[in-house]
Order: C-alpha cells, then sequence, then structure tokens
C-alpha cells in the first residue's frame, strides 16, 4: 500500500555501470479528498473516516471542520498582500481513515509527487520534486509518529494539530529532534500540561493528592512528566494508578478500590476520554468520599462524558478556544452544487440531511434543494468554541510565513521551509501569537476549564482560568473565575511563615510538624522547608517572616542624655572662659600673681579646650571626628596637666629658692616653664600623629555586642596607640600627684599644692572609676560614660584650683591681700597638721576647704 518506486534497470558489460532507465510507482497514487491548485501546494491529513474498507464506516464532521478550517485560511491568504503577494497556495487534503497503512502511503506520495513515471540517467535514489514542501499533519498516535519519521528524511516538515480523541501528538517524546527533526505541533507538550497542572494543585494548597493514569504512552508519559512537576512543588502523591479499557475487570475494581479508601480528596487523572467513563462507573457503584477531579485535555473538554454524578466540578487544562473571523459564513456558504465537486462534501451533505444529491444512494430519497445548512445543529457548524480548528488556521499560517520567508524578490533564497518554520513569529487575525521552540513546540498555552452545572441542570465548559508559560515565572497561572468545588486536601496543615516544616518521623514528606524559626533566622513563605539567616545588618522582626533593618544605636545629638552633657560641657567652658577674664582683669591683685599668672591662663585655656572635646564625642561617629575626638581629648588633657605639673614644679623650686644660697629659681623661671609644657604637650602630639598615620580609629559598626541592633562606634585602630595616649596622660597625672603630696606640708605661702593634691586626687579617682564603668556600659552609654568621665576630671582640676580664689576676687575682695593669704595660708598649715597624710585626710581637705571659705563670707552662718 505504500506508495514508492521501483525501478528498471540495465548493465553495460562494456564499462561495468549500471544505467538507470525508469522509475516506476508501485500502486497508483491516492485521490485527495479536498484540493486546490497554486503555485505552492500545502498538504493536509485528517481522519474523515475510521476505516478504509466498511460498508458503514462514519465521517467525522468534526474532522471535516478542521480541515475546511485550513482551506479557509488558505483563501485568507491568497487574499491578502502583505503575505506572499502575488503568489497563489494551494492544497491538498487526504483521508487518513485513522489507519496507518493509510497514513503512511499519502506520506509517500506528498513526498514522490504525482508522476506516474520518473527518468534520471544517474541514480533512481533521487525521488521526484516533492508534491508538497509543508503538510499539516495527523493528529492521531502512531500515523503522526510514522509520517514525521519519514517526512523528515525529506525534510518535508509536518505540522501536527490536535483533535479530542488524538492526545499522542501532545508526548513530550515527540520533542526529541534526533528522531523528528522535521516535527512541529500548534499544540503544547505534555511536559507543559504537567507543569500547569503541578502549578494548578499547588496553587489551591492541594499536598496530599492520588493519582490515575490510561496505561499508554499518552497516560504513562504525561503522568511520568506530573509526578515529576509535582515533586518539585513539593507535593505529595499517596498513589499512583494506572488503567486502560481493555484489561480485566478486576484491575478496574483494584484502582476504585484503591481511590475510595485513599485520604487523598484530589485525584489527577491523565486518561483516555472512554478510560474515564468506566472508572466513574466503577466508582459509583459503592458509596465515595467527595472527590475533586483534575483532568488532562484528554477528557476534560469531552462533551460526551460529561454526565458524571457525584464528582464534583473537575477542572483541567484544554487547549484555548478561539472564534476565527469568517470561519462560521466560510463553512456554512456550502450549497449542494458546491457540495457534488467533492465526494467528501457529497457525503457530508447527504449524511446530514439523510438525501441523496446524485439519486444513486438506494433508499435515500432526492435532496430537494430545500435543505438548510444553517439549520443543522452538528459539530460541523459548532464554531462556539473551535479549538482543534484555531490550531489547524495557526498551523497552515505558520506554513505560509515560512513559504514567505524563503522567497526574496521573486527568487528562491538559499533556505528551506524547514529551517524558516523554525523562526516564524507572527500574529493571527484572531490575536493569537505563533511560533516555535528549539525543539518544535509552541509557546504552551491552556484554558482552565470548570465543569459547572447550568440552570437547567446541564453541565457547562466554563473557563475560569489561563496558563501561559511565557509569563514570568510564578505568574504563569491566572485565575478570572469562580470555580466549583475546591476541597481541601492536605496531610498536614500549611506552616505559616516564620517556621519551617519537619517531616514526621516514618511518614511522608507531605506529614510534618511546624517548627519555629531559630533566633536570627526567617522563613517568608508558608511551607518552607527551610529557615533562612538574616545578613548581618538585619534582625527578624517578632513573626519572624521578615529581616528588617537593625536600627543603628549611637549617641545623637537629640537624645536627652546628650542635651545634658552638651548643656554642662558648653557651661563648663564658659565658666573656665568667664574665670579667665575675672583673672585678667585682677592680674595685679596678690592672689593672682601669688599662684603663677601665666601657667594659671594657660591652664584655663587648656580646660576650655577639656570641657569642649567632649562635643566631638556626641552625634554619629564619622572618619573626622573618630580620629579627632581621641587625640583632641590626649593632647588638651596633656596640656592641661602639663600646667598643673608645672604649677607643681614652681611650688617645690619657690620652696627651694627660700633656702639661704639656693639659686634654683633660676633653673625654672617663666621661659623654662613654657618650654616644659610645650615639651610634655609635643610629646603628647607625636604619639596621635603617629596613631594617626599607622592605624587612625575609624567608624565601626559592632554587630557582636547585641545581636538585635547595631552599635556605631569608632574603632581604636592600632590599640598600642590608645594606650599610649592614656598612659601618657596617666604617667604625667601621676607624675604631678606624687610632687604634689610631696609638697603639701611646704611653708605657708606655698600652700596651692594642697589644691593640686585634691585636683589629681579627683582625676585620678575620676579616671579609675571610668574603667569597670566603660566596660561594662551598653551601647550609646559607653560614649556617654568617657564624656561624663571628662567632664568630671576637667570639673575636678577647674574647682579644686580656681574656685577658691574666685570666691576671693568675687566675694571678698579684702581678703585680696598679702596679710589675708597669709593668714589663710596658716589657717590651711593648721588644719593639714591635723589631718595626717592618708587617703581620709585628701577627703577631708576637698569638704572642709570650700566649708572654710564659706564660713568666713558674713552672708553665711556656721555657727
Amino acid at each position: 500500500m505504500f506508495v514508492s518506486m521501483w525501478c528498471i534497470t540495465g548493465f553495460s558489460p562494456a564499462d561495468g555501470e549500471t544505467d538507470l532507465v525508469s522509475c516506476r510507482r508501485w500502486d497508483d497514487p491516492k485521490i485527495s479528498a479536498l484540493s486546490m491548485d497554486g503555485d505552492f501546494l500545502i498538504g493536509g491529513i485528517f481522519s474523515f473516516h475510521s476505516q478504509a474498507s466498511s460498508e458503514n464506516k462514519t465521517m467525522s464532521f468534526r474532522e471535516l471542520r478542521n480541515a475546511r478550517a485550513m482551506e479557509f485560511a488558505i483563501h485568507e491568504i491568497n487574499n491578502r498582500t502583505d503575505l506572499l503577494p502575488g503568489i497563489t497556495l494551494g492544497f491538498q487534503i487526504h483521508d487518513s481513515c485513522s489507519e496507518v497503512p493509510m497514513a503512511v502511503k499519502v506520506a509517500f506520495q506528498f513526498a514522490n509527487g504525482m508522476d506516474a513515471f520518473f527518468n534520471d540517467t544517474d541514480s533512481c535514489s533521487k525521488s521526484a520534486a516533492a508534491a508538497v514542501p509543508a503538510l499539516v499533519g495527523e493528529s492521531a498516535s502512531t500515523p503522526s509518529m510514522s509520517m514525521t519519521r519519514m517526512l523528515g528524511l525529506f525534510g518535508i516538515p509536518q505540522v501536527i494539530v490536535s483533535c479530542t480523541t488524538c492526545h499522542f501528538a501532545t508526548c513530550a517524546c515527540l520533542s526529541d529532534k534526533r528522531q523528528y527533526p522535521a516535527f512541529f505541533r500548534t499544540i503544547p507538550s505534555d511536559h507543559h500540561q504537567a507543569a500547569a497542572l503541578a502549578k494548578l494543585v499547588k496553587y489551591f494548597g492541594w499536598t496530599w493528592i492520588g493519582a490515575v493514569r490510561s496505561d499508554t504512552d499518552y497516560g504513562n508519559y504525561g503522568m511520568a512528566a506530573f509526578l515529576k512537576a509535582a515533586q518539585e512543588e513539593g507535593i505529595c502523591v499517596e498513589y499512583s494508578e494506572s488503567y486502560y479499557r481493555t484489561q480485566p475487570r478486576s484491575k478496574l475494581e483494584r484502582v476504585a478500590n484503591v481511590i475510595r479508601r485513599s485520604t487523598a480528596r484530589v485525584v489527577v487523572a491523565f486518561l483516555h476520554s472512554w478510560d474515564v467513563l468506566f472508572l466513574w462507573q466503577e466508582l459509583l457503584r459503592k458509596p465515595l468520599p467527595p472527590l475533586q477531579w483534575i483532568g488532562s485535555e484528554g477528557w476534560i473538554i469531552q462533551s460526551d462524558i460529561n454526565r458524571c454524578i457525584g464528582c464534583g466540578g473537575p477542572i483541567g487544562f484544554g487547549v484555548p478556544r478561539s472564534v476565527i473571523p469568517g470561519l462560521r459564513e466560510f463553512l456554512l456558504d456550502l450549497s449542494p452544487a458546491q457540495a457534488l465537486k467533492s465526494p467528501l462534501l457529497t457525503e457530508f451533505w447527504e449524511s446530514s440531511f439523510s438525501c441523496s444529491l446524485t439519486g444513486s444512494s438506494g433508499g435515500a430519497r432526492k435532496c430537494n434543494g430545500s435543505e438548510d445548512i444553517r439549520a443543522l445543529q452538528n459539530t460541523y457548524t459548532d464554531t462556539s468554541q473551535p479549538r482543534e480548528s484555531n490550531l489547524v488556521y495557526k498551523a497552515t499560517y505558520a506554513i505560509a510565513h515560512a513559504i514567505h520567508g524563503v522567497i526574496c524578490n521573486d527568487t528562491q533564497c538559499d533556505k528551506s521551509i524547514l529551517d524558516q518554520l523554525k523562526r516564524v513569529n507572527f500574529t493571527t487575525k484572531n490575536g493569537y501569537q505563533v511560533s516555535f521552540d528549539a525543539n518544535g513546540d509552541p509557546v504552551a498555552a491552556y484554558e482552565l476549564i470548570n465543569w459547572q452545572v447550568n440552570k437547567d441542570g446541564y453541565l457547562n465548559f466554563v473557563t475560569v482560568g489561563h496558563y501561559d508559560s511565557s509569563r514570568p515565572r510564578g505568574q504563569e497561572l491566572s485565575l478570572n473565575g469562580v470555580i466549583i468545588w475546591v476541597p481541601r486536601s492536605v496531610c498536614s496543615e500549611s506552616c505559616p511563615a516564620g517556621t519551617r516544616k519537619a517531616v514526621q518521623k516514618g511518614k511522608p514528606v507531605c506529614c510534618f510538624d511546624c517548627i519555629p524559626c531559630a533566633e536570627g533566622e526567617i522563613s517568608n513563605k508558608t511551607d518552607s522547608l527551610n529557615c533562612m539567616p538574616c545578613p548581618p545588618e538585619f534582625w527578624p522582626n517578632t513573626q519572624q517572616d521578615i529581616c528588617l533593618p537593625k536600627p543603628v544605636e549611637f549617641l545623637s545629638w537629640d537624645d536627652t542624655l546628650s542635651i545634658i552633657l552638651t548643656v554642662f560641657s558648653i557651661a563648663g567652658a564658659i565658666v573656665a572662659v568667664s574665670v579667665a577674664a575675672v583673672f585678667y582683669k585682677h592680674r595685679a591683685s596678690p592672689i593672682v600673681r601669688a599662684n603663677n599668672s601665666e601657667l594659671s591662663f594657660l591652664l584655663l585655656f587648656s580646660l576650655t579646650l577639656c570641657f569642649l572635646c567632649s562635643l566631638t564625642f556626641i552625634g554619629q561617629p564619622s572618619e573626622w571626628s573618630c580620629m579627632l575626638r581621641h587625640t583632641a581629648f590626649g593632647i588638651t588633657f596633656v596640656l592641661c596637666i602639663s600646667c598643673v605639673l608645672g604649677k607643681t614644679i614652681v611650688v617645690l623650686m619657690a620652696f627651694r629658692a627660700t633656702l639661704p644660697g639656693s639659686n634654683a629659681m633660676k633653673w625654672f623661671g617663666p621661659p623654662q616653664q613654657r618650654l616644659s609644657v610645650l615639651t610634655f604637650t609635643l610629646i603628647q602630639v607625636l604619639i596621635c600623629t603617629l596613631w594617626l598615620a599607622i592605624s587612625p580609629p575609624l567608624p565601626f559598626k559592632n554587630l557582636k555586642q547585641y545581636k538585635e541592633r547595631i552599635i556605631l562606634e569608632c574603632a581604636l585602630g592600632s590599640a598600642i596607640g590608645f594606650w599610649a595616649v592614656l598612659g601618657y596622660i596617666g604617667f604625667l597625672a601621676l607624675l604631678c600627684f606624687i610632687l604634689a603630696f610631696l609638697a603639701r606640708k611646704l611653708p605657708d605661702n606655698f600652700n596651692e599644692a594642697k589644691f593640686i593634691t585634691f585636683s589629681m586626687l579627683i582625676f585620678c579617682a575620676v579616671w579609675v572609676t571610668f574603667i569597670p564603668a566603660y566596660v561594662s556600659s551598653p551601647g550609646k552609654f559607653t560614649v556617654a560614660v568617657e564624656i561624663f568621665a571628662i567632664l568630671a576630671s576637667s570639673f575636678g582640676l577647674f574647682i579644686s584650683i580656681f574656685a577658691p580664689k574666685c570666691f576671693i576676687i568675687m566675694f571678698r575682695p579684702e581678703q585680696n591681700t598679702k596679710k589675708h593669704l597669709m593668714v589663710f595660708s596658716k589657717s590651711l598649715s593648721q588644719m593639714s597638721r591635723l589631718a595626717p597624710p592618708t587617703p581620709c585626710a585628701f577627703l577631708f581637705w576637698f569638704v572642709h576647704v570650700p566649708l572654710f571659705w564659706f564660713c568666713n563670707s558674713p552672708l553665711i552662718d556656721c555657727t
């Protein structure tokens, strides 16, 4: 039955070569059911009949509608000026009769051409020119595969469409270009349908399902793809059963019992339409729990099985329906005269109206012309949901665009239609985009169909959503309608955000417990398998479903504590400047001159800087503020203590100068005093310079001290530099304290050593207590403790040294004389002799000296 050729050859003994004489076909060519001449012919193969030889064979009106949809598309293309201008397309449409031999015979005929003989002096291996450059192919399973393998050898592309009763054209195996190099299809692969079904199940939160499939290539391949996609989506399958309608009834009963006993309330069915019907009939024999059926395109839009009772509202994906403008008018524009031109149309007319156009049909009445095709109600005239016809329409246009691509300036380009089909990308008249990927598959697009009962009690196919694989990931599925009957089917309830799933021991992965995320971790979606740690600078909220930026903590200017410290800092600087002004105004008075006025002014200046340097510790740490705060603190305090040390040395030198023959003051006069202060300060400046040059302090986000917030502080940089600065300050303070302590019992005129002793005692006490307070203070209070230590030590120096003198200058001017100064010194000397040189004595001095001055005031009664 194959349409091929046999060759008559001749042998020449002279040269030992075989000469080809002619090739002749083995069989007569099959007459096309529908045809039209043109510059290019597009082939078409449809299953108009179920058998090739049968007196009672029936015609498929649906297939006739699909074939005429191809004819309509070709007429539409021929009337266009932008597509194939000046070129007429024709067609040859054949009937495969749903048989593999017939389909292969037609395929050979398309490949060999229509000539009965073919002569070639070279070889018989080259056949005649192909009758068609491409064809819209058979959609049934075996014929489709057989034709595709054969036509691929000749480079003739086959664009497969699908019908509701022929499912194998959706098989993912047909995407293998090694076996099917010339295969294209306008219906998506089952690979996409399986992914869509898995996303649908995931969308409704069904994590505990059952699966049933037809025991055929369609069902096995499709279910395998679905199970893989379901596993990736975290869906558990309680059972997976297979069945085919020709298998023993015991197999059907076993499958039905598995479904009844199952706890899953959702069943995904990759079945043929008749397999679904048999299974439902068996299930209804006994009580059945409520089930939600998820159907593949093989049965979800089958009108002949929508009589299921108690099956809820099945949902599934079908090929998108589309109204093709002008198709209905074209189909109905058929008169008896036109029908007589084609045996296929004649058969349609006579079958539809039960009459005979030719008058040769025995027993049938003759058609009288009163037949109205518009009054027919069958699948030929039903264009409300022409799903398959739309696929044929797109396939025809795809071939036309491919032919258009190989024609350049009325000449044939060095390209093939097969190559051009791989590149087509256009939008049809009814708004559908057509293109093929590397496997010859289109973009996967489905309608989500739900069976719903109308007011009359009949089931309707209602479109409630769409699936488009070209959309961004996670947005492929969209719902736009009300779905009837959507139960819950889970083994364990979903874990909310902020928890993770922990599989129960010995149970499937969909049976789990919900465990709260650990500290510092979140899960921002339901049913999360793992909790994610927050980045270092983030921390979970209370629900542990989102990472929030950690609050950054530092001593800001608008903080209440900062305001208080700023007020004290500025007040201290103002008071120091005011005292300097008072001292300058009374610079000739005995009390100012007796206490080394030059060092006093320099000390007041350094104290002012000490008060102000605390301000550099407030505010958000920056690169310049971090370097300034420690260096300014170190230098100003060294300058301050250098002045105090200078005053102490002056007291000691002055005492030695009163001894007979001593010239000590000559070696420590004003120039030497200034030089000593400058030298001590320059040493600290050198230490700070080296610190800043080698490893300066810089802003640092401390993420370790507290988990839930960030401490913005100044890193020390070089720890050696930092401790060198503090150590040098401590060394000078200790030296000053020792000298002042040794000079506390000098003659009365030089009693300032006692005040210096008190000031150094306070200074050392403050900084000794600062260390544990600094270490134990949290966050921004660490900086506040440091500022407090600076202010406390500054105020301690200022009050101990300058408060008594200012009191005399401002409130006891009559005592600002040399005589009163001697009396005050004598009183202080007597008080010092009463208290032993112990730490308690220092406290005694610190309390009683201010009290002495206040008791001598006429405004205060100490009695």
